[in-house]
């Protein structure tokens, strides 16, 4: 992919541009507690990047659970959201707004695709200010399959007016790297507070501070100045 000019920016949301992942662990731990069931965090970091419904879905397939995948995942969807809702500050990734300031100003193309449902979504980037980076914030609610599957990748590159292959997205979970290779995106793995002992192989760059994006960003992107 390197030499083709890329025109837009993706970028997942939960641990990278907020520090979420602890809290979704905790919610979903005490569901899993209430149900039951002993899941160890390797299987737990698993799941990391996927749907709630997804997640739910294959639990229930494994433990042979009665309740339907729908049902845990709203539930938990709840959860998250009067979580959300109630915390007195959302941490931020470090370095995230500088980096979107930059990018914004340079009048690229932006856009959130998430595994989130769109209330957390909704309540997470406009409580933290960072809703007005982007163009578009998608939940895997809107497509047919969530991640590891490309569609929610391939449904925001049709609203950002771009093909995929001009994309760009950030990514912190395996599961979304997938997504975004599957979607013949060019990913970049970022090893976050919560995700640097996730697997980055299937990126095609790496980056373990913010401040390494701009680089990347005028090695792919023709009109991206480097400063």
């Amino acid at each position: 992919m390197s030499g083709k000019p890329l025109k837009a920016v993706i970028f997942d949301m939960d641990g990278v541009l907020v520090n979420s992942e602890p809290h979704h662990i905790i919610i979903e731990k005490e569901l899993f507690a209430q149900l039951n069931l002993s899941i160890s965090d390797e299987e737990h970091g698993s799941y990391m990047g996927k749907s709630s419904e997804q997640m739910w879905t294959e639990i229930i397939s494994k433990y042979n659970l009665s309740q339907k995948a729908a049902e845990l995942a709203q539930r938990n969807t709840d959860k998250i959201i009067d979580y959300f809702s109630g915390l007195h500050e959302i941490e931020l990734m470090p370095g995230i707004v500088n980096l979107l300031e930059k990018i914004f100003q340079k009048r690229i193309p932006m856009a959130v695709a998430s595994s989130s449902d769109s209330k957390t979504i909704e309540i997470i980037l406009s409580r933290t200010g960072l809703s007005r980076y982007f163009l578009h914030m998608v939940s895997s609610g809107l497509v047919e399959k969530g991640k590891p599957e490309p569609d929610i990748y391939l449904y925001t590159a049709t609203l950002l007016s771009v093909r995929p292959e001009e994309c760009l997205v950030v990514e912190d979970s395996v599961n979304g790297m997938k997504a975004a290779k599957a979607a013949n995106m060019l990913c970049v793995a970022y090893k976050g507070i919560n995700s640097g002992w996730q697997n980055h192989d299937l990126a095609d760059e790496s980056i373990e501070d913010f401040s390494q994006l701009p680089a990347i960003l005028h090695k792919y992107m023709e009109f991206y100045p480097l400063e």
